[in-house]
């Protein structure tokens, strides 16, 4: 008899953590469901909770958890609630977690994700600010614990599968990594315009159902930016060996181009199941619940270069992760306050970069940073990155 996987996902009313209880839930004999959590989303968490039963559920708002725990209570479910981030950091390490799905968004899910490569875990890692803000620690963090880090993001994920010895393959006669872009919702929308542009039309992704904030950054290609940084870290890489190409049909995950001549690529629809059914059941394949590509009416394969002019906040990242750790840790912390400004309308698209930008200007560098510097950068750059949205607000 086959003993199922525990797996802990943080972030499970998220688009990630959904998807992963898709799969999941494909694959009853196979994997168990330890600890699920949430930020404020007590009512899915309380339906996921009555399907798969976790052992433990997490809410990081406290009032949210004691309700959460009276509406448990009342449907005799013996699923344990803990609260905030000390509650995320203990399902992230339990003793009984094989599996990690680090699916918070954003730096709040910095802290666990730490906690789970520091416990030695199989991380399935969908939280790119984590590597962003920390990149030298989190890898070592990983490498002293034994710990496992899959990257989950389709690009990283695509290049793992077309390295020869996964995430510690560059060196094996690689030339580059080629990250592909769909280019977001804006990829023909005339720069001119973009000063107009609305949440709505920043928010409607090509290709994927995804949340405001990573669709706005996918719109800006912030998101491409903090990948690049990203694939840095997870693939011990050189940023000269890293291209950004746009692929609007996201056909093509990313590639890797060797010495040889030869480009791998990893195709596929674009799903999020795919990665994560791979980061799950690696190094076995699974039933993902996503259809096979037919070739055959596939259609045409589009490729073109990232216009700097439009996509201003891919040059901000590659400018941090050339620079200092700290400046990384600054992008994308005035990147989050930014994003959120313009969702709540209080700052126009085409000032998230200018934002972003101006902190990264008023940013000390830091090299090697500890976790205290890190937390210390982040807070002070999402300070400013306020006063610069609140004085944008004012005009």
């Amino acid at each position: 008899m086959t003993v199922r996987q525990q797996i802990t996902i943080l972030g499970s009313t998220g688009s990630i953590g959904l998807t992963t209880l898709d799969v999941v839930r494909r694959h009853p004999d196979r994997y168990q469901v330890h600890a699920l959590s949430a930020n404020t989303n007590t009512a899915e968490l309380h339906q996921q909770c009555c399907e798969f039963q976790p052992r433990y559920a997490v809410m990081c708002d406290e009032k949210c958890a004691l309700k959460l725990t009276r509406l448990l209570s009342q449907d005799g479910l013996k699923t344990e609630v803990l609260a905030g981030r000390t509650g995320l950091c203990t399902v992230a390490s339990h003793k009984d977690t094989d599996v990690v799905m680090a699916a918070i968004v954003g730096a709040a899910g910095l802290e666990s994700s730490l906690a789970a490569a520091g416990s030695g875990k199989r991380l399935l890692l969908a939280n790119k600010e984590s590597l962003v803000m920390s990149g030298g620690l989190f890898t070592q963090t990983v490498a002293e614990n034994n710990a496992v880090l899959l990257p989950i993001d389709s690009e990283h994920n695509a290049i793992f599968q077309c390295l020869a010895n996964g995430a510690s393959g560059f060196a094996q006669g690689v030339m580059k990594i080629i990250l592909t872009a769909s280019g977001g919702p804006l990829l023909r929308t005339p720069v001119s315009e973009l000063a107009d542009v609305s949440v709505d039309q920043a928010c409607a992704h090509p290709n994927f159902e995804m949340g405001r904030k990573i669709s706005v950054d996918s719109a800006t290609m912030m998101n491409k930016g903090l990948e690049l940084i990203e694939a840095k870290w997870l693939f011990n890489t050189p940023v000269d060996k890293i291209e950004i190409v746009i692929h609007p049909q996201q056909i093509i995950h990313s590639m890797v181009s060797y010495e040889d001549g030869s480009i791998l690529a990893q195709m596929g629809k674009p799903d999020m199941r795919l990665p994560i059914a791979h980061g799950l059941a690696w190094p076995d394949r699974v039933e993902s619940g996503v259809e096979s590509l037919d070739l055959m009416t596939m259609g045409r394969l589009d490729f073109e270069p990232v216009d700097r002019q439009r996509y201003p906040c891919v040059a901000l990242a590659e400018a941090a992760v050339q620079a200092p750790e700290s400046m990384a840790i600054a992008l994308n912390a005035a990147n989050e306050i930014a994003v959120d400004g313009f969702l709540r309308e209080l700052i126009r698209f085409i000032e998230i970069p200018m934002i972003v930008e101006a902190v990264m200007n008023q940013t000390a560098a830091v090299e090697a940073p500890t976790m205290a510097d890190i937390i210390a950068i982040d807070s002070e750059a999402r300070s400013k990155a306020r006063e610069h949205c609140e004085r944008r607000n004012s005009r």
